[in-house]
């Protein structure tokens, strides 16, 4: 009964329209009302869920993001790769997955890259005869990379949650799995626009732009995941203090060396990180009522024992998670979707024996999947507004996308060691 009110009460509340935050603890708060567990401890529940150490590093890397994307370091890394790759027939659409995954070193955050590169990339695209649903699609996907290449908010997220799998470990885990997803996605984009003759080829006499120039113009967005990542693995500084280093890092860039920011500009970098920080830090903080109560109330385990004792065993299950977690990756960002549910699938991790910091890759790119799988996906809705497209006119050419990723995931699932090499070279 108890169990019913608890997930019942939450989805009539996201059903009728409530934020996903207050949702969770609005739920969880009527159930230790009813179940008599002391409602005085909410305030308290509501503080330790958000005073974690870790934490600290997602509103630092969200303004990192949006500093490096106002200083002008997306476009000179679209200048970069045009360069390297030359004018041709799906080329605009293969430079948008690179630079967004170069951008998923900085930022960690699928929606913020989306708005980055699609800024950058949707006009160039649409001049050289790219649909707006096609465009919107493929930066929608490319962005969703972000959340496995290395700095992850997802995976600090599911750190804190989940104790026994570092950040350093997590970040060096999405390392492989986020570049295999980037190039599987280059293969259909690339694929879709010459079979439909999108993007227009260089024209005899057009010269190519000079690699060293667009080189030297990028390499201090280039460095920017060096200095991050490897002075981390140097042990000059924890994953909290990399993202102020960072953050400073992209200040130099943007003052100094390329002098596109101005006072003006970074007050308003501040003002939008800290409400973008402030929107997930909330959902961290209520959806501590949430798992409180599940933990409390003891209505984890029978779920997950119940998932257990299906009888369709470890790949069975894993089948069905990937399943269930795409679809509830469309309606909710991956943030709640760990908060939520983390709880329940780590024990089943843990019956399994499977690698928790395996496991934390895995999930993730199953919610990477789901951050450009209409109906909700988040991607998709700032990459189509900026495309002037609905989200169902991109539902014709995403679907490639959606199975060039699953593809990178099953061969994750399969090769566990994609993820779990790297971090075992670093020693984590």
């Amino acid at each position: 009964m108890i169990t019913a009110l608890l997930f019942g009460g939450f989805f009539a509340l996201l059903i009728a329209g409530v934020p996903i935050g207050p949702a969770l603890a609005l739920a969880g708060a009527v159930v230790i009302g009813v179940a008599g567990l002391g409602i005085m401890s909410l305030p308290t529940t509501v503080y330790t869920g958000m005073a974690k150490y870790p934490l600290l590093a997602i509103p630092m890397f969200v303004l990192t993001g949006l500093i490096f994307e106002r200083s002008g370091v997306a476009e000179r890394l679209v200048k970069f790769a045009l360069a390297l790759i030359g004018k041709r027939q799906g080329a605009l659409p293969a430079v948008a997955i690179i630079v967004a995954m170069f951008m998923g070193g900085i930022s960690g955050s699928g929606p913020a890259t989306s708005a980055a590169v699609g800024a950058v990339m949707t006009a160039a695209m649409l001049r050289e005869g790219y649909p707006r649903a096609f465009t919107a699609s493929v930066i929608g996907a490319a962005a969703a990379t972000d959340i496995l290449i290395p700095p992850s908010i997802a995976f600090i997220i599911y750190s804190v949650m989940v104790p026994q799998a570092s950040v350093p470990a997590l970040f060096a885990a999405g390392m492989i799995p986020g570049i295999l997803a980037g190039l599987a996605l280059v293969i259909p984009a690339v694929w879709m626009s010459r079979r439909h003759g999108f993007g227009e080829v260089a024209r005899e006499g057009e010269v190519r732009p000079s690699i060293w120039t667009a080189f030297k113009e990028a390499i201090w967005g280039l460095m920017a995941p060096v200095v991050i990542l490897g002075g981390m693995r140097a042990g000059l500084f924890t994953p909290t203090e990399a993202a102020v280093v960072a953050a400073v890092y992209g200040l130099f860039v943007g003052f100094f060396i390329y002098g596109t920011l101005t006072l003006r500009t970074v007050y308003d970098v501040l003002v939008e990180s800290a409400e973008i920080s402030a929107i997930i830090l909330m959902v961290v903080a209520l959806a501590g009522v949430f798992a409180w109560a599940t933990g409390t109330l003891g209505v984890i385990d029978p779920i997950a024992r119940g998932i257990v004792d299906l009888g369709i065993g470890q790949y069975g299950v894993l089948a069905l998670l990937i399943a269930a977690l795409v679809v509830i990756g469309m309606f909710l960002d991956g943030v709640s979707t760990f908060l939520i549910l983390l709880p329940i699938l780590v024990p089943i991790a843990n019956h399994f024996n499977w690698d928790l910091v395996w496991f934390g890759v895995i999930l993730t790119m199953k919610l990477a999947i789901g951050q450009f799988s209409p109906p909700m996906a988040v991607n998709l809705m700032v990459t189509c507004k900026i495309a002037g497209t609905t989200m169902e006119a991109t539902v014709r050419w995403v679907g490639w996308l959606i199975l060039a990723m699953f593809l990178a995931l099953a061969a994750v699932v399969v090769f566990p060691g994609l993820a779990l090499w790297l971090p075992r070279s670093l020693g984590y």
